[in-house]
């Protein structure tokens, strides 16, 4: 008698120093490492990002990272149970502006479309593209349908659709490529909820064909808007508390700390400062825990007045800072007409700490250097927390929004010491456009193997430009395009943060903080994570330049599995 062969991992690759991606047969097997990592943790795992083919594996540290990768490549894979608890069951109005194109698709009428996608459970294999937003596959492909070759600008909230082999709710209003066959009033992402997300990986899914929508309630994005704070007034008397007025924003201000982790299943990124190092400094200098909420502002122009008497750091990029006294004096400030004196200027040191007094405000020159600040004030700034962060995410629109004038920012109780520290030396940073080249360090994959060695030697023989498309999801860069050896697509599949992914084009995005959790392109290489902070302080129009380090942990045994008997 014969045994089945046990199913492994077939085999593992770096994705720079602090993650692995585990490639595997297919998605079932995919939903079993899932569901086991989820189940029984790897020592030192932090997150799990299941994608089409693959599941990526972040780690703590780089230490942590090359056990996982070794363990992963020792696992027995374990289909996972499947029970009948825990249905979802979305309420679906079958009246999509593609639900003929489907029908003409598929070779099947609109009510067979209709009954397949009903008639059906779906197990929700991953999330991606947006929080909330779960990849269902059916229990066959008889609806299997490419998606559309014109991508809508904007796709409803709620809308019902099919993309390849599969099914999928869109969580809120965003460009989409997929097959519009319905609607529904289901809320899929609502931080009001104790699970913000209604499917989550390995949920199983039923679709229920209605004649109307029932909404799921009033939406909570659970992210206050900063452009609804009241306006503020320079007056002592209309001081409602401690903290920062804000009286310009500059070009973007935001609130970051270092960043909401593990929520990767969800469909929701890190997020959190892109300049750590410099978050940490500026409020190590005031007293607080590294991972006080701070103000991140870039190219300078943030201008605050302080609420009360405050202490204030600023690190990042080296800049002027200014405090003007308030324009308001006391009785015993005017002359003896009562005429009150314009208020006087001075300067401030960066990476060092400083007192803002009740009505004193902080302006921000622009860079000589570098292009992001960090304000951090004793205390921590008291923003809401959500999903364990006070941080803002661009790209899913939690937290809070840009600052906005008027907007007042409470000071918190995140403090670490009862003293100030000493002023600190910062590190030098990324010159003006035209002042010098940004070298940061790349590890090769996971999918090198897209490009010949020409392409190799391309990304780091040249100098990149960034361009002004950059943001906090990724920096665009602008150069010699690198070229593929390979045709055809790459199925999605996890990506971090100083991922190099390469669009047909051939110019390269790198990711930050903001980036999606799942990508389609392949990623050439991954900027170690030691020098994010370093990207994160190369402006609009700098360059950089990239230098391979082959020192990511190195998987080339992979598992050779017999055929089953």
């Amino acid at each position: 008698m014969h045994t089945a062969t046990a199913k492994r991992v077939r085999s593992v690759r770096p994705v720079g120093t602090r993650a692995v991606l585990a490639e595997l047969d297919g998605l079932q097997d995919v939903l079993a490492l899932q569901d086991m990592l989820n189940k029984s943790p790897l020592p030192g795992q932090v997150d799990v990002l299941a994608a089409a083919e693959t599941v990526m594996v972040v780690g703590e540290s780089a230490a942590a990272t090359r056990a996982i990768g070794a363990r992963l490549l020792k696992l027995e894979l374990i289909a996972p149970e499947i029970t009948d608890s825990g249905l979802v069951v979305i309420e679906t109005v079958y009246d999509g502006d593609d639900l003929a194109d489907v029908a003409q698709l598929t070779g099947l009428s609109v009510d067979s479309v209709i009954a397949a996608h009903t008639g059906q459970i779906w197990t929700v294999a991953f999330a991606g593209f947006a929080p909330g937003f779960g990849y269902m596959v059916g229990e066959n492909e008889v609806l299997t349908v490419p998606r559309r070759s014109s991508p809508r600008t904007a796709v409803p909230a709620g809308s019902v659709a099919l993309g390849g082999q599969y099914s999928a709710v869109y969580p809120r209003s965003s460009p989409g490529g997929w097959q519009l066959i319905g609607r529904t009033g289901a809320r899929m992402w609502d931080l009001d909820r104790a699970q913000p997300a209604l499917v989550r990986p390995g949920d199983r899914v039923q679709y229920k064909a209605v004649r109307e929508v029932v909404s799921a309630g009033a939406h909570s994005a659970g992210d206050a808007s900063a452009g609804d704070s009241p306006a503020g007034d320079s007056d002592k008397e209309r001081h409602t508390g401690s903290g920062l007025r804000v009286l310009n924003p500059g070009a973007q201000s935001l609130i970051q700390d270092l960043g909401r982790r593990g929520y990767g299943p969800l469909g929701v990124s890190a997020a959190g400062a892109l300049d750590r190092a410099s978050l940490r400094r500026a409020n190590r200098l005031v007293g607080n825990a590294s991972s006080a909420a701070a103000i991140e502002s870039v190219n300078g122009g943030l201008t605050v007045e302080a609420i009360g008497d405050q202490v204030i750091a600023v690190a990042g990029a080296p800049t002027t800072l200014t405090i003007e006294s308030p324009s308001w004096v006391d009785s015993e400030g005017s002359d003896d007409d009562g005429y009150v004196q314009p208020g006087a200027q001075r300067t401030v040191p960066m990476a060092a700490p400083f007192a803002l007094l009740d009505g004193e405000v902080l302006t921000i020159g622009a860079p000589e250097s570098g292009f992001r600040n960090y304000v951090a004030i004793r205390g921590g700034v008291d923003a809401p927390e959500v999903l364990g962060s006070r941080s803002a995410d661009t790209m899913s629109g939690i937290g809070l929004a840009p600052l906005a004038v008027g907007q007042e920012l409470p000071a918190g109780e995140a403090t670490a010491s009862t003293a100030v520290e000493s002023p600190e030396l910062q590190p030098d940073f990324p010159g003006l456009p035209g002042q010098g080249v940004t070298v940061l360090d790349v590890v090769p994959g996971p999918r090198a193997d897209w490009f010949d060695q020409e392409a190799l030697d391309s990304l780091c023989g040249q100098e990149w430009l960034v361009t002004p498309q950059s943001n906090r999801v990724g920096m665009r860069l602008d150069g010699t395009p690198l070229r593929r050896t390979r045709e055809g697509e790459l199925p999605s599949e996890g990506t971090m943060a100083g991922a190099l992914q390469v669009p047909p084009a051939g110019l390269p995005v790198l990711f930050l903080a903001d980036h999606p959790i799942t990508g389609g392109y392949p990623v050439i290489g991954v900027v170690r994570d030691e020098h994010l902070d370093l990207a994160a302080q190369v402006p609009i129009g700098g360059r950089i330049r990239f230098r391979l380090v082959p020192d990511a942990p190195d998987f080339t045994t992979t598992i050779t599995k017999s055929p089953e008997n």
